[in-house]
């Protein structure tokens, strides 16, 4: 079950050691970093790594679930991550079809939204059918919207955003002139959220690693040194803690 939290305890200061949850991001974006080098401290395969990020997306969803968020997007798989071992490839894909099955059941009860980005024509039927059961059982619910980026690249989505534009453009007989940042946000796959406030980054790598190129512009950045299997309540809170001590001027004083 999602534990409730007691709100009348917290105090609206990020100074204080209690979040203050009126001011926690609409929205979270983590690049889930770290599976790999996490098994291999361990002497563990690759596979078992990713294996335990499941679990830690489970706790991560339902602490993100409980603080009120709104929108959590998790970097699950990448373009670029084709290019890794097959077996490691093929245990990933698969990871979808256990995972769901398993936790399915208590999204729906606890009103999570599951919603994907990314190319998922390119997945394997198993993994498909899997994300679609989750996204059909869970369209109705109206809370958390967990948003799973798989086969997903920002480059690739603009890419994408630019040629529909184009059809778009040529089809209606409109110039270039009609091109607004509006319409280009209309065309990304995640035209229906909001761009995220904060991306977390797991494992100390500092980089975004091709996602969500065009929407975090003006998100807040925090690397975590925590390989993605560690990462958990107090680490999601301590990030957001940090988010909740910046000024976000969005180019303005």
């Amino acid at each position: 079950m999602f534990k409730k939290l007691n709100k009348k305890k917290n105090q609206p200061n990020a100074s204080n050691n209690e979040l203050d949850l009126h001011n926690v991001p609409n929205h979270i974006a983590i690049i889930m970093d770290g599976n790999g080098r996490w098994a291999k401290q361990r002497k563990l395969p690759r596979i078992k790594g990713h294996y335990q990020g499941m679990q830690t997306i489970k706790k991560i969803t339902k602490e993100a679930s409980d603080l009120g968020i709104k929108y959590l997007t998790l970097y699950a798989f990448s373009t670029e991550n084709w290019t890794r071992p097959k077996n490691e490839v093929n245990y990933i894909m698969n990871l979808p079809v256990n995972f769901l099955k398993t936790f399915l059941p208590e999204l729906i009860e606890n009103n999570v939204k599951v919603e994907t980005i990314g190319f998922l024509n390119d997945l394997p039927t198993a993994t498909l059918e899997a994300i679609n059961k989750a996204k059909e059982q869970t369209k109705a619910n109206t809370g958390l919207k967990l948003i799973f980026a798989i086969n997903y690249g920002g480059r690739a989505e603009i890419v994408h955003s630019v040629k529909s534009i184009y059809e778009k453009l040529s089809s209606e007989g409109l110039s270039s002139d009609h091109i607004t940042e509006q319409l280009i946000n209309e065309h990304l796959m995640t035209h229906d959220y909001p761009d995220p406030d904060l991306l977390i980054r797991t494992s100390g790598e500092q980089r975004i690693s091709n996602f969500l190129i065009w929407q975090v512009s003006y998100s807040e950045f925090i690397f975590n040194e925590k390989f993605w299997p560690d990462f958990d309540k107090e680490e999601l809170i301590n990030c957001i803690k940090i988010y909740q001590s910046r000024q976000r001027r969005f180019g303005g004083l």
